[in-house]
C-alpha cells in the first residue's frame, strides 16, 4: 500500500545510501544499497501526506530503481546515478537533476581551479536557495 501511494505522486525523489550487510554464515559483511523514494508535495501546497517508500539491493546497479519505479511515470528528482539513465530513455520519467550535487562538482572546481565562472555558477545556485 505505501509503495503505490509513493509511486501515484507524479513527482519524486530519489536516492540511495550504501548500507553494510552481514552474510549468512559468514563473519564478512557486504555493501548493499538501501533506495528511499519519497513523495513530498508540501512545499508546492498540497495537502496530502509525505511518504517514503524504502527498498533494499544487494548491489548499486541500474536494475534496481527501473525495477522499483515500473509503475512511476512523472518527475524524478535525482542523482545524476548512470543508473536512472534508462527509466528517462521511454519518456515517461522526467529528469530534475539535483542542484545539491552539481553544485558540489562545481564547488570542487571552484577549489582546484577558481574562476569567474564558477564563481558565477555557484552564486547562481545560491540564489534557487535564497
Amino acid at each position: 500500500a505505501l509503495h503505490g501511494y509513493v509511486m501515484t505522486d507524479g513527482k519524486l525523489h530519489a536516492d540511495d545510501t550504501p548500507v553494510q550487510v552481514l552474510l549468512p554464515g559468514n563473519k564478512k559483511t557486504k555493501t548493499g544499497r538501501l533506495w528511499a523514494y519519497v513523495r513530498d508535495d508540501r512545499n508546492a501546497g498540497s495537502a496530502l501526506a509525505p511518504a517514503v517508500w524504502f527498498a533494499y539491493s544487494p548491489d548499486r546497479k541500474g536494475i534496481h530503481p527501473q525495477t522499483h519505479l515500473a509503475c512511476f511515470s512523472g518527475v524524478l528528482q535525482a542523482d545524476a546515478y548512470a543508473g536512472f539513465n534508462e527509466l528517462y530513455r521511454n519518456g515517461g520519467i522526467t529528469e530534475a537533476a539535483c542542484w545539491a550535487h552539481a553544485r558540489r562538482k562545481i564547488h570542487d572546481m571552484h577549489v582546484r581551479i577558481p574562476s569567474a565562472l564558477t564563481e558565477e555558477a555557484l552564486e547562481q545556485i545560491g540564489q534557487l536557495y535564497a
